[in-house]
């Protein structure tokens, strides 16, 4: 019984010692809440029990306190661009052809050296026409008699002696041997080849003495004063292809080298496998530096203007399927939709949108969440600053 009176006296004095503390807490409170909100200035030259009280800082204005938003910018610019398209290409001789004979025959002479430069119609070989020249000269004089005797058979007629059949079959020998004749002196000139036109002289395949057949390889001529240079180039460019553009042309075997070439003609037929087409252009060759069959890298120049504005890469963004910039008027920045060309050198064309000398915005625009936000150009960083 004491062990119990006991336990209920210690519980109650833990619970007037817990309430003791609380109300001591509540009452203590307030004055700290009070002191920290500010108490009234004492009057000058007044003592002080303890250090000033401090201010709390007045509350913000309406506006913004950062000012206008930092930005990157640059001006569009006019400048003139080309709009070309890379491709590669074969080099071709305006004029190439390899000379055959029309005839079979010994080769007798032969009147050219390889490489050589030679002019139209000068001899290149001579094939043995010693049975052609016979033929010709048996046939010659079959003629002669066959007109004597065409002119006594015609004399004959008029008086009478003679039938008209008889000064017909007369004529009709004549004609015969005039066409054998002519046939003789063709087999006769078939011997003699001569160049079809000017040009250079490859590599000759055959020596004096070889007995050769209709259409065995004598020797290439090729006329190198002008060349052609053929390109393979996607179908979809058909419809920019025009004679007369221009096509730069560079060759591994002159490094640096630019030669000009301008569009001629292009082919009247589409790869159906490769959806391509054949376009070719000439270009002069009159140092004979260019051969047939070089490799070409070429640059086709599809159009030209003068007025294209550009400005830095950094300015257009995307959203969604357009492509936007912010342009800065009198110190706000607004987003504006534009429509962009070609790229050239970390520069992006606008068709669309921006004129030349505007000022737009290429670096911040994550800050800008708004048209119309006030902004102010920052030169960029320094490389290593």
């Amino acid at each position: 019984m004491k062990r119990l009176i006991t336990y209920l006296v210690a519980i109650a004095g833990v619970a007037g010692l817990g309430w003791w503390a609380w109300g001591v807490h509540r009452s203590a409170t307030p004055a700290v809440e009070i002191a920290t909100a500010g108490a009234a200035t004492p009057p000058a030259g007044a003592p002080q029990d303890g250090p000033p009280a401090r201010r709390a800082p007045a509350a913000s204005g309406t506006g913004d306190p950062r000012g206008p938003i930092g930005v990157e910018a640059a001006r569009a610019e006019r400048v003139s661009l080309s709009e070309t398209v890379s491709a590669v290409g074969t080099l071709r001789a305006n004029e190439s052809v390899t000379i055959k004979p029309e005839v079979a025959g010994l080769i007798e002479r032969i009147h050219f050296d390889g490489g050589a430069r030679v002019r139209k119609g000068a001899l290149l070989v001579s094939l043995d026409a010693s049975i052609a020249a016979a033929e010709a000269e048996q046939t010659r004089a079959e003629l002669g008699l066959a007109q004597a005797n065409y002119q006594r058979t015609a004399d004959l007629a008029r008086q009478q002696f003679v039938s008209e059949r008889a000064r017909d079959e007369a004529a009709a020998s004549l004609k015969v041997l005039e066409a054998r004749l002519k046939l003789a002196q063709a087999r006769l000139a078939k011997s003699t080849i001569r160049a079809p036109f000017s040009g250079v002289l490859g590599l000759r395949n055959v020596s004096a003495g070889d007995f050769v057949r209709e259409g065995a390889e004598l020797v290439t001529l090729e006329d190198v004063s002008l060349m052609k240079v053929d390109l393979r180039l996607p179908e979809r460019y058909l419809g920019q292809l025009r004679p007369g553009q221009l096509i730069e042309v560079e060759f591994d075997a002159y490094p640096g080298r630019r030669f000009e070439a301008r569009m001629e003609a292009i082919d009247v037929r589409v790869d159906a496998d490769g959806r391509s087409l054949v376009a070719r252009g000439r270009l002069p060759n009159a140092d004979g530096l260019l051969r047939s069959g070089m490799f070409a890298k070429v640059t086709l120049t599809l159009s030209e203007r003068d007025d294209a504005v550009m400005v830095p890469e950094e300015a257009v963004f995307p959203a969604g399927d357009e492509q936007f910039v912010y342009r800065i008027d009198d110190g706000k920045a607004t987003r504006v939709r534009v429509r962009t060309g070609l790229r050239r050198e970390g520069r992006v064309e606008i068709v669309e949108g921006v004129r030349a000398g505007e000022l737009v915005v290429t670096a911040g625009q994550v800050k800008l969440t708004r048209d119309g936000t006030e902004v102010r150009v920052v030169e960029p960083p320094r490389p290593g600053g």
